[in-house]
């Protein structure tokens, strides 16, 4: 069965013209709405975050796409699956987030790196910032289409998406991500065919330019599960205890460290060195760290020691994108409000 096919068959499964629950929900039963959508909620999730850079942003647009889905359930008249009227729902959700709020910025969009560290970097507040994923329960497979579930939740994949306007975005989505075709998006997004072909050129070209030809999921299944723990304890291990050789072992040649909302971001092993060094390595005090991931990606979850609280208080979730065996990026999410997503506690005793 080929991946699109394996999307309809999900469809079918789903909610079929049968579903009892549909029935009931159609009769204002809002416990049966929810077992119908509770199968779909992670996926749809996922969508919104791709659709939108933030998993905050993802948790307001599933929510008032399934409530806008409660309100019109009487018009769904069951012509395509309530899966694919769902996505049609968030879609158009995050369509009107998009309109409103604009693209996400990790800051290599936002200027040329920094040769130096830059202390006091200041946050930079007007700036939407994209965000980190939580990964965990996205299966490797499913009903996608070209790219599987991790793969579509990368960094590189996600900041590319920003560069695209809302109906590009959403198409490339919708067709390489969830298997819809052509016509389906045309009919979801109230346009045409040869509208819905057109965005997807040109949406490729631009996620072409942008995304790197092997994917994190393939380097990772390259180097394998226990190599791929080594080098996150590796790197947490150098950060705590100060070793700047043990890191710089650890990094590409050509590596990046950015940490959004602060502004600058280090290209290459001097410059990024001269970073570490300066801050995270000898500047900020005791770090502690929490393995986990995030985009489908290796992740640190990290700690910084606070004197008036005597605790290690949550600071950044760092993503790591490898190259081999080498950590080729480092993507710091700075603040505290990412941790909650990932279930990791607010503080280290």
């Amino acid at each position: 069965m080929n991946e699109v096919s394996s999307a309809r068959s999900a469809d079918s499964a789903v909610a079929g013209p049968e579903e009892p629950d549909l029935a009931r929900a159609r009769d204002g039963d809002g416990d049966a709405f929810t077992r119908l959508v509770e199968p779909l909620r992670r996926e749809l999730h996922a969508h919104c975050y791709r659709m939108l850079g933030s998993t905050y942003d993802a948790d307001d647009a599933l929510q008032d796409a399934l409530l806008r889905a409660w309100r019109g359930l009487a018009r769904f008249e069951g012509r395509s699956s309530l899966r694919s009227w769902l996505y049609t729902v968030a879609t158009r959700t995050c369509l009107d987030t998009v309109e409103s709020r604009g693209r996400r910025a990790l800051p290599v969009d936002l200027g040329p790196s920094s040769e130096r560290a830059v202390l006091g970097d200041e946050p930079l507040v007007d700036v939407a910032w994209l965000g980190p994923y939580p990964d965990a329960g996205l299966g490797d497979g499913g009903p996608d289409g070209r790219y599987a579930q991790r793969e579509a939740v990368e960094l590189a994949f996600v900041a590319a998406l920003q560069h695209l306007p809302g109906n590009q975005r959403a198409a490339l989505l919708l067709f390489e991500v969830l298997g819809f075709s052509a016509a389906e998006i045309a009919a979801m997004m109230n346009t045409s065919t040869t509208s819905v072909n057109s965005a997807l050129a040109r949406a490729r070209r631009i996620v072409a330019e942008k995304v790197p030809a092997r994917t994190q999921q393939q380097t990772l299944r390259r180097i394998g599960d226990a190599r791929m723990r080594q080098v996150v304890t590796d790197f947490s291990t150098a950060l705590e205890r100060g070793d700047a050789d043990a890191l710089v072992a650890l990094l590409t040649e050509d590596v990046t460290w950015s940490m959004p909302p602060l502004p600058h971001w280090h290209h290459g092993i001097e410059a990024v060195m001269d970073f570490a060094v300066r801050v995270p390595l000898t500047g900020c005090g005791s770090w502690r760290h929490i393995a986990t991931t995030a985009n489908g990606q290796p992740a640190v979850g990290c700690y910084l020691w606070d004197e008036s609280a005597g605790t290690h208080r949550a600071w950044a979730i760092n993503v790591l994108t490898l190259k081999g065996e080498l950590i080729s990026e480092v993507t710091s999410f700075v603040g505290a409000e990412h941790f909650p997503p990932f279930d990791l506690p607010a503080s280290l005793p």
